[in-house]
């Protein structure tokens, strides 16, 4: 599949909160750095933090554009509370290699009425 492909599948399992289907699109020593939180590497991991996450909060993916450069896709994102975002997918053999995402983590905690760190 290629990267426009790849996201596109990403955004749909993202929106069905499907943490196993996600994983499986990673590939085994996979990296993905949420830059406003620590890099997750493997698959496993990533699976476990996606699984976290969607326990925590209900999201919502609404792809507004999505870019392709040869095994590099980019997604630009926004979700129905106003936030917004942009994911860089590093695609290697079909499957991700590296993810590294920007998003405002503080504005995705007040929107989810989540607890906010104090460090």
């Amino acid at each position: 599949m290629s990267p426009t492909q790849i996201i596109q599948k990403f955004v749909e399992l993202f929106n069905k909160a499907d943490a196993a289907g996600l994983a499986e699109l990673y590939h085994d020593d996979a990296v993905n750095h949420q830059v406003a939180n620590e890099p997750i590497i493997g698959k496993q991991a990533i699976f476990k933090m996606f699984e976290t996450e969607f326990a925590a909060a209900e999201m919502v993916c609404i792809v507004e554009h999505i870019f392709e450069d040869g095994n590099w896709g980019i997604l630009e994102w926004k979700d129905p509370l106003g936030l917004r975002g942009c994911g860089f997918f590093h695609i290697i053999d079909g499957k991700i290699k590296f993810q590294r995402g920007y998003w405002d983590k503080l504005s995705f905690l007040r929107q989810h009425k989540l607890p906010i760190p104090t460090e």
